[in-house]
């Protein structure tokens, strides 16, 4: 069966028309849009990213109804409770025994109390850390790769001095000197991170300060500190935004090591850090939830902090534009074919051979 001529043209305009309408959706997608809200176009249509934003409201949530838990099972994270919180042997109750839902531990605190409140502690310190790491090394990053000279081979070496230190063993120190507290934890993780953002935006303020733009702001009078802060800055917000979303969960895990080594926040605060600590005195019990919901936790905050990074990473990239627009079509044609291109596929094929 051939096509006849007319009915050829008619397919070839068809064609051409779909073409055109991508191309006008493409370019509506881009027209009149800033960077930010490119962003936030392609993170609405990444699943990953909102399964990620799923896990970290959960815990969120979690964290902020703990005295709301503490008070409706009547149970104290503080408080051992070995009459309540242990059967007549003295052992620890399983998950789902004598009104605990995910059980008790060796001394009878309710585990998912403990758990709720150990998410408050690890979300303070993560964000927090991460806040004050972003900030410090943001701004000594922009100074160093602005200035030159002396002052970036001081920071600088200060950086390297800072990524290449154990940590750990300066916090064991630093814990013995002056006890462990969530202060110091804080103090200690976001000192020990600012080098790592400082190192990027150093970076990348040495080549965005050859750009003309900056050459115009110097030529019209402007000052160090307006070329720095209102021209430079703003470039390397996608950058900092990424790694920031990215240190988080770094932090939420230095916090947690820091704990269960003993040299973070003390007991009997709860932290998924010494609850993983008290697991070692556990073992006569075989008391396999000790370890397993603080695990759990920790694991659903650090992945979804992950992915939510690589998420806006993506999204902050132009060059995955292409990708999620794909991506958008085939939701759309899945969802509703086009009609057109339907009606024009059933009248061609039912066209008869040409004489």
């Amino acid at each position: 069966m051939s096509l006849s001529p007319f009915e050829v043209g008619s397919a070839g305009l068809v064609a051409d028309e779909e073409q055109s309408l991508d191309a006008l959706d493409a370019g509506r997608t881009i027209e009149g849009r800033s960077p930010l809200r490119l962003a936030l176009a392609r993170l609405r249509s990444d699943r990953i990213a909102w399964l990620a934003a799923g896990m970290i409201i959960l815990m969120v949530l979690l964290a902020l109804c703990a005295p709301l838990i503490s008070a409706v099972t009547g149970h104290s994270p503080y408080n051992p409770d070995l009459v309540n919180g242990t059967n007549s042997f003295g052992q620890p109750y399983g998950p789902g025994q004598a009104g605990f839902v995910l059980g008790t531990d060796n001394v009878g605190r309710d585990i998912l109390v403990r758990v709720a409140y150990g998410a408050r502690i690890s979300l303070l310190v993560g964000i927090l850390a991460t806040l004050l790491a972003t900030v410090g090394g943001t701004i000594l990053g922009l100074v160093s790769g602005y200035y030159g000279g002396w002052i970036d081979a001081v920071l600088a070496r200060m950086m390297d001095a800072v990524l290449s230190f154990p940590y750990v063993l300066a916090a064991i120190v630093l814990a013995a000197v002056f006890g462990g507290s969530l202060p110091l934890t804080i103090g200690v993780i976001a000192f020990f991170s600012w080098a790592a953002i400082g190192r990027i935006v150093r970076g990348q303020t040495l080549s965005q300060k050859e750009k003309e733009y900056v050459e115009a702001a110097r030529s019209i009078g402007a000052g160090s500190f307006r070329i720095m802060f209102v021209d430079i800055l703003p470039n390397l917000i996608a950058p900092v935004i990424v790694l920031g979303t990215l240190l988080v969960p770094v932090a939420i895990v230095f916090e947690a090591t820091l704990d269960y080594l003993g040299v973070g926040v003390g007991p009997p605060t709860p932290t998924w850090g010494n609850m993983l600590a008290d697991d070692q005195g556990s073992a006569g019990f075989g008391a396999w939830w000790f370890w397993v919901f603080p695990s759990v936790a920790l694991l659903i905050t650090t992945l979804g902090f992950n992915l939510l990074g690589d998420s806006v990473r993506d999204a902050l990239d132009p060059r995955t534009e292409r990708l999620f627009a794909n991506r958008r079509k085939k939701v759309v044609v899945g969802a509703e074919p086009n009609p057109l291109s339907r009606a024009d596929s059933k009248r061609l094929g039912g066209g008869t051979e040409a004489p």
